[in-house]
């Protein structure tokens, strides 16, 4: 049988009875450190992270709230810019009733109409609106023609006016009459389907 082994304490040195007594101590720190606090210390350092990250997300998000009332004003005022704009562009439907509105205008005005030629639309280089060129001849008086300039300023429609050419006629009474000649160019928008990777309708 092996002999036990007795160690008397007492007939050691006092320092080496103080690192005897201090073992158990320092094995219940070792163990505590590996398996309790240092998980514990990496499971906090990881959150510590995730917060910041989440606190960072927060301060961005709050920032991006506190601008929230003035993109809806930029968005309510583009969405009133593109009804406007909407308003200015007709639909291709549309162009034959805005040209009777036109040449209503001229006879309003006191204009007497003797051409109204439209021509074939054409696609614009932004590939955004048609145009659609109208040559003209009209007879009247220059005061006539400016009241009659005057209305189209008025309308909502966009209408472009070009190439005026004026030439007297034989008077009215005490009133010269003028021939009138001109270019007109009115727009359509062109649909999404027809626009470059615009999309097609089914």
């Amino acid at each position: 049988m092996a002999k036990q082994l007795k160690i008397n304490l007492q007939n050691l040195p006092p320092a080496a009875r103080i690192a005897v007594a201090l073992i158990p101590a320092v094995v219940i720190i070792v163990i505590f450190y590996f398996l309790v606090y240092s998980a514990n210390a990496k499971e906090i350092r990881r959150l510590k992270t995730k917060i910041v990250g989440q606190e960072k997300e927060i301060a961005k998000n709050e920032a991006k709230i506190a601008k929230l009332p003035e993109v809806k004003k930029k968005y309510a005022e583009l969405e009133f810019r593109l009804k406007v704009l909407s308003q200015q562009l007709p639909e291709e439907k549309e162009i034959s009733n805005l040209l009777k509105q036109i040449s209503d205008q001229a006879v309003k005005s006191g204009l007497s109409i003797r051409l109204w030629k439209p021509s074939a639309r054409t696609k614009h280089s932004t590939n955004v609106v048609y145009v659609i060129p109208v040559k003209v001849t009209m007879s009247g008086t220059f005061h006539s023609l400016g009241e009659f300039f005057s209305r189209l300023t008025a309308m909502d429609r966009i209408v472009n006016i070009k190439d005026i050419q004026l030439k007297k006629k034989k008077k009215k009474g005490t009133l010269g009459l003028l021939e009138i000649s001109f270019a007109a160019q009115t727009f359509s928008a062109v649909p999404e389907s027809e626009r470059p990777g615009g999309k097609k309708r089914k």
